[in-house]
């Protein structure tokens, strides 16, 4: 592992759980962790109730976009967090992976979504202690 670490949060829809948690890891970690995120079948935007959940902690998605996993992104990658893909999610060897199970967000009220948001929060700042990554925050 490089001494900026490279993190891919994966999801089916690349619209929900895994942005949150770039979004996150972005927030709290600044320059310090490399973030991307990619899904198996991205959507066409990410999910109304994420953005706003996230513009709630004073995180804005509002640019983000739902975009595939590439072989370039995946290589590129230290640590792959996988987010509900199953199979669809793609297994390269030499990588670290973990596997963080979240409730999908898509189709659910901004109320809903809240918890999800505050569990990846969670699991990215247990995610920074593990690669020794300070709070920017």
């Amino acid at each position: 592992m490089t001494d900026t670490p490279t993190v891919l949060f994966l999801c089916v829809h690349n619209a929900g759980r895994s942005q949150m948690a770039a979004g996150w890891l972005r927030h709290l970690a600044g320059d310090r962790v490399q973030v991307l995120s990619a899904g198996s079948a991205p959507a066409e935007q990410v999910n109304p109730a994420a953005v706003e959940a996230m513009a709630e902690v004073g995180i804005d998605l509002t640019g983000a976009r739902p975009k595939p996993w590439t072989e370039e992104t995946l290589a590129a990658t230290d640590v792959v967090v996988t987010m509900g893909c199953g199979d669809a999610c793609p297994v390269l060897p030499g990588k670290r992976y973990l596997d963080w199970p979240l409730e999908d967000p898509a189709g659910k009220g901004v109320e809903a979504v809240r918890p999800i948001r505050d569990q990846i929060r969670g699991r990215v700042e247990e995610l920074m202690a593990d690669l020794g990554v300070a709070s920017a925050g």
